[in-house]
Order: structure tokens, then sequence, then C-alpha cells
């Protein structure tokens, strides 16, 4: 890492442990408002009488997160302060952040209008937030530490499931929406305490700007164009797949709280539980490997899923072994693919190359999400099911085929 070149083992285990406890802390804060809006404050709203169409629309808080790749060069460019560029800009954000929340703490999710304004600006401030952290971690995490590193954040996102997506349920169940959001607030205090022990390189300019990062930079190296691909193909069947897997649920009977442990609780242990494991095999056997190894888990998932809508296999046990592996390899993918998107981000904007990755997958998925329902009225949800495995198994073909030889980086004995 930057500037612990010269120093002495026991400095470098220091630096590495302080860079893995700013990414927790970082991760942990920052996942959790996303599952208060976009995950609790839905049964909230259909408990205070909001219509199922309004609810849909909450979806439209996920734009920013879709374009966030637009302003990406801007904040890899920008140097808030002289001795802060994305602690900087994570600083700024994380106050932002704050401040919306004690403000949404005031509305109903029954005042549909005013929450979701509010839940805008939040997404566009956690969005940004999330170009500086992911351009921090970029940078600063030393390739053999790029799958604990996400790890971390696959970890940081389980933990805001059981916070903003749990935890926020269990107190508004208990003392109302305003204790719910005033504590998840109070998490986001924690990027405030952490971004002092974030060490950047100091700019001798003040609080210019850093080498012009641009979207041209991006697409002007073949080697990210071909990721890109690797990556759209590989996350090709994942919207398909998960927009009607709790819609089939409920299809077959199983009851809502059992679907909500399943996609709350369950998937949080198997967040953790995954991460750590994709972490294991990525420094073992590398990238190429490991996302072989998920994409077969994946498409098996599928596999379980269409015969038991076609009638070949029976039993909720199948379904419910079903969601809970498709849970684990959904984390597990993100160990893997995180990583490549930061073996293959450029130093002089890790940032902006990290977004238009992470953009991407958000839009291959967000289109079969969208085909997903009209191909299961059209065809039922067996051949849907069969069609999503199918996919998965190609894509998983294809991505082996296309990173095998590649050189992967050291890996961490």
């Amino acid at each position: 890492m930057p500037g612990v070149d010269g120093a002495g083992p026991a400095r470098r285990r220091s630096e590495r442990i302080r860079l893995f406890v700013v990414l927790a802390g970082l991760y942990v804060a920052q996942a959790t408002p996303v599952y208060l809006v976009g995950t609790a404050a839905l049964p909230i709203m259909r408990e205070q009488g909001v219509s199922r169409t309004a609810i849909g629309m909450v979806g439209l808080l996920l734009l920013p997160t879709l374009l966030k790749f637009l302003w990406a060069p801007q904040i890899d460019r920008i140097r808030p302060f002289a001795r802060a560029h994305r602690a900087g800009w994570i600083g700024l954000t994380q106050v932002g952040i704050i401040a919306a929340l004690v403000g949404l703490s005031f509305v109903e999710p029954s005042e549909f209008g005013l929450f979701m304004a509010v839940g805008m600006v939040l997404s566009l401030l956690i969005s940004t937030q999330d170009i500086a952290i992911d351009g921090y971690a970029t940078k600063h995490l030393a390739p053999a530490d790029r799958p604990i590193g996400n790890a971390i954040q696959g970890g940081g996102a389980a933990a805001g499931v059981i916070l903003g997506g749990t935890a926020s349920l269990v107190v508004y169940q208990n003392l109302g929406w305003q204790a719910a959001v005033l504590l998840v607030a109070a998490i986001s205090l924690l990027p405030l305490a952490v971004v002092f022990l974030m060490h950047e390189e100091h700019s001798s300019g003040g609080s210019g700007s850093e080498k012009r990062a641009t979207l041209r930079a991006f697409f002007s190296r073949p080697e990210a164009r071909r990721l890109l691909v690797v990556v759209l193909v590989y996350r090709s069947s994942e919207g398909l797949m998960t927009a009607m897997e709790k819609p089939y649920l409920v299809d077959n009977g199983v009851a809502l709280d059992t679907i909500g442990y399943l996609t709350g609780g369950a998937a949080a242990v198997a967040g953790l539980a995954g991460s750590a494991a994709a972490a294991h095999l990525m420094m073992k056997a590398g990238s190429s490997t490991a996302l072989g190894l998920f994409g077969l888990m994946r498409s098996l998932c599928y596999g379980w899923f269409a015969l038991h809508a076609l009638g070949l296999v029976g039993g909720y046990y199948v379904l419910f072994g079903a969601a809970a592996g498709h849970a684990l390899v959904r984390y597990m993918e993100i160990v893997a693919l995180y990583s490549l998107f930061m073996e293959m981000s450029s130093r002089d904007q890790p940032g902006t190359d990290f977004s238009i990755f992470a953009c991407s997958q958000v839009l291959v998925f967000l289109a079969g999400m969208a085909i997903a329902g009209l191909l299961a009225d059209a065809v039922g949800y067996g051949p849907l099911f069969a069609f999503a495995a199918a996919i998965s198994a190609a894509a998983t073909a294809f991505t082996v085929y296309r990173l095998a030889g590649r050189r992967e980086p050291a890996l961490a004995q």
C-alpha cells in the first residue's frame, strides 16, 4: 500500500488492519440506510395504506445507483480538501446523509411524495459516497487483499440487512417510524469517526483537482472493455430469477413471514458466510476458478427452482434450499466480481472505472427484472426458471473461457 513500502512487517500489518477497519465502518454505515428505505419501508408503506402501484415506484430510487458513473469522474478529479480527497467526499456526503435521515424521520412513509423526494436526495448522496469509498478501496487495497476487502463489503451489506432491514422494523413496531429512522441516523455517524483513520496522499496544490478523470479514458482501454462484456454476460440471468423468486414462493403458499426470514435474517447469515468463503477461495484459486464454481452453483439453484415449478420435484425443503443457496451465491459472486473490478480499474481514476463496472451489472440486472414478469405470464414459472438456468450455465462457460489464461495478481498465502 502507498507509504508503507519501507516500513517493517509490524507497521505493514498495522496499516493493513487499519484499512480493513475503515472499510468495515464505511460499508456497514452505507448499507444500513439503503436497506431502511429500499426494504424496511416497503411493508410499512403497505401497512399505512400506500398502494402497490406507488410502492413499486420506490424502485426509482435506484436511478442514482444506475447512473452514478456519469458524475464519478468529478469525484475522482476534484479534491475537496488538500489533505482529504476521497475522505473529504465521504465526510461531506455523510453529513448530508445524516441530515437527510433526520429529515426523513419527520416524514411518514404514507406521505409518499415527500418520502420519495427525501429518499432521492438520500440515494444521490449514498451513490456519490459509494464512488469515493470504492475509489479509496481500489486504490489502497493490495492485490492480495482485494478478496478480503470485498468480503468486508459483502459483510457490510449483510449487516445493513440486519440493521436497516430487520432491526429498524422491530424498532418501528415498538417505537414508531421516527425512532427507527433516528436509529439508522445514529449508525450513520460511524463514517465520521473512521474517516479520520483514512490515509491519503496530500496534494501540494491545495483543494484543487487531480489528474483529469474521464469516461473516455475507461473505454479507450481494451482490457476494460473486455471485462465489461464478461460482466454483462455473467450477470445476465440474475434479474430473470430474482424478480420471480419471491412471487413463486408466495404462489406456492409460503407464508410472508417465512419469506421475510429467508430474504432477511437467513440472507444476512448467507452474506457473512458466503463473503468469507468466497474470499478464501479467491485467495487460493483466483477469480476464474471462483467465478466458474459460483456460476455452477447459481445454475444448480435455478435448476432446482425449474424442476420444482415443472412438478418434477416437490416439497418446501427444495424451495428453501434453492432460495438459501441463491442468497449465498449472490454474495460470493460480489467478492469475485468486485475484486476483478478493482484489478482492472486505473489508479488515476479508480472511482470512475469501478463505477462503470458496477453500474453495468445493475443495468443488466434491471433489464432482466423488467422482462421476467412478461416471460412468466407468457410461458409460466417452469420454463422461465429453466431458461434462466440455461443462460446462467452458458454465461458461466463464457466467463471461464474469457478469463482462462489471464495472469492472476499475487494471491495471499
